[in-house]
């Protein structure tokens, strides 16, 4: 098992930034690619980003690519989500989850954290 939890979200104003964290406890954290969707009211859980287990390959969702920076540190079992130029759109719940390799779909994935709500005020 692998338990997964956010912290980091909150409200915003379009432009600004937040920083998502994401703690892992339980089975080794290295071992696992991690990553985030998002979920906006009335609409699918979507893929935000994943990185390996390595930290050396990093895939984004188009609408964040070049905004959103993930990074992990495997001494600490955190990953971040740095987001900038944060736009209304994005507002969401944010989910932390983790795989044994890249994925990209929902299904994919075993292991989410319990979601963190960012919103971003126009």
């Amino acid at each position: 098992q692998v338990q997964l939890v956010e912290s980091g979200g909150g409200l915003v104003q379009a432009g600004g930034s937040l920083r998502l964290s994401c703690a892992a406890s339980g089975r080794t954290f290295s071992n696992y690619a991690m990553g985030w969707f998002r979920q906006a009211p009335g609409k699918e859980r979507e893929f935000v980003a994943v990185i390996s287990w390595s930290g050396k390959s990093t895939y984004y969702a188009d609408s964040v690519k070049g905004r959103f920076t993930l990074s992990r540190d495997n001494a600490k079992n955190t990953v971040y989500l740095q987001m900038n130029s944060l736009k209304p759109e994005d507002t969401a719940v944010y989910y932390c989850v983790a795989n044994q390799g890249l994925a990209r779909m929902v299904e994919d994935y075993k292991y989410w954290g319990q979601g963190t709500q960012v919103t971003v005020s126009s």
